[in-house]
């Protein structure tokens, strides 16, 4: 199974098309129970995500594949080393587990600055002594790779994909990385909810890009299949994806996404990506008029 559980939602009220807040730790463990039954062994949380990572830990995730992502921020008065040792064993603590499969930079540009060959080293050191699997980093935008990629070897990358978004395939990046043999895990397959949205529900700000909602619905329409089915699998029919991470507020929409899934990868028409930044890059919605 190419699906990888998403928990940001398990420790935080996340996502545009969210209306039922915070998934609590009863239904977070039918989350979980249904996804590995459904044969899902991927886990990805992060130290940003609220309390996820308690979450995860409480419900217990032996044997799972868990990928957390390092604080955003550097903390002040550490040095870097030791804030990139202390950032992982807190996550380990926190999920109650002797070792991870892989740990993300969820800011790579820290790589580029004063300490990122610190940080590199340290995860290095990490991952030689069996703390970590794999290291690498979790992008907003393939150009990111173009400068980390010179001075840094990675693991993992983990980077947004979806129906509207499609740089990592147009910037060749997707291609690159397979040949390279890192691993790649996709996000975003949802827009953080907003393709899953009716065009009543859609936020007014989002009117700009009006005709591209018309021609998607029209698709659906045309295709026959849900917003939910149609976007995992396209995320799914690109065989350089290892893993496609997905968010879910209830174990019933995991059912849904799991049957989706089973139906194999979807094209989709060129004339549905996008590529406008204050469309791809949530970071920049709360700007939005």
């Amino acid at each position: 199974m190419k699906l990888a559980l998403g928990t940001v939602q398990f420790g935080l009220n996340y996502g545009v098309a969210n209306a039922a807040g915070m998934v609590s730790q009863a239904e977070a463990s039918r989350v979980l129970a249904l996804a590995r039954e459904s044969g899902i062994d991927t886990l990805d949380t992060a130290a940003a995500y609220g309390e996820s990572e308690s979450v995860l830990g409480a419900i217990n995730v032996d044997g799972w594949h868990v990928v957390s992502k390092m604080p955003p921020q550097i903390q002040e008065g550490m040095s870097v080393a030791d804030w990139t040792m202390e950032s992982v064993n807190n996550s380990l603590a926190r999920l109650r587990q002797r070792n991870l499969y892989g740990i993300l930079l969820h800011r790579p540009s820290q790589l580029l600055g004063a300490g990122g060959d610190a940080i590199y080293r340290t995860l290095q050191r990490l991952k030689c002594d069996g703390v970590v699997s794999k290291i690498g980093i979790s992008i907003y935008d393939p150009e990111e790779l173009d400068n980390l990629s010179r001075n840094f070897d990675f693991d993992l990358v983990q980077a947004p994909l979806s129906v509207v978004d499609r740089r990592l395939v147009s910037s060749g990046w997707m291609s690159r990385l397979a040949d390279r043999g890192i691993e790649l895990h996709v996000r975003s397959a949802f827009l953080q909810g907003l393709l899953l949205m009716g065009e009543a529900d859609r936020p007014q700000k989002f009117g700009r890009w009006q005709s591209l909602w018309r021609d998607w619905h029209a698709w659906l329409d045309e295709s026959g299949i849900s917003a939910a089915e149609a976007c995992v699998r396209y995320a799914l029919s690109h065989v350089e994806v290892g893993r496609v991470v997905v968010g879910v507020q209830s174990h019933y929409q995991l059912a849904e996404i799991v049957s989706a899934a089973s139906r194999g990868g979807l094209e989709a028409p060129p004339h549905l990506s996008a590529d406008s930044e204050d469309l791809l890059n949530p970071a920049r919605w709360p700007s939005l008029e």
